[in-house]
């Protein structure tokens, strides 16, 4: 109120009108920082499903490792593959000996007929 008592209703009104837009632009920064947020969260939550597919695969790691070990160890396939080693080269000589014996046999049976 005014000192001659009447009142300021322009004044007020011109107060009440910058406080309003004060409050609006208050609440659109608000808005926007919301906005981004939910943005940001959107973010994470896709990072959150790589990291949980990725996890589910170290899952299935370990259960196959597990299965493997159950079957055999480490060492035991280290000695299966000296094992298999071994064999090839017992094969390649075995076939390199037969061959050689099949030829000295053809050889002397040809040398038998002519002889005789």
């Amino acid at each position: 109120m005014t000192p001659d008592g009447k009142g300021s209703d322009s004044h007020t009104q011109n107060s009440w009108n910058e406080y309003s837009r004060l409050v609006l632009k208050e609440l659109e920064t608000l808005g926007h920082g919301i906005d981004s947020l939910r943005s940001d969260l959107q973010e994470v939550r896709g990072d959150i499903s790589k990291i949980q597919v990725r996890l589910d695969s170290v899952d299935e790691l370990k259960a196959w490792k597990r299965n493997v070990e159950e079957v055999t160890s480490v060492t035991q396939l280290k000695e299966l593959v000296k094992t298999v080693d071994e064999l090839r080269s017992f094969k390649i000589k075995a076939v390199t000996v037969f061959t050689i014996v099949q030829f000295l046999m053809a050889g002397s049976g040809l040398l038998l007929k002519y002889i005789a």
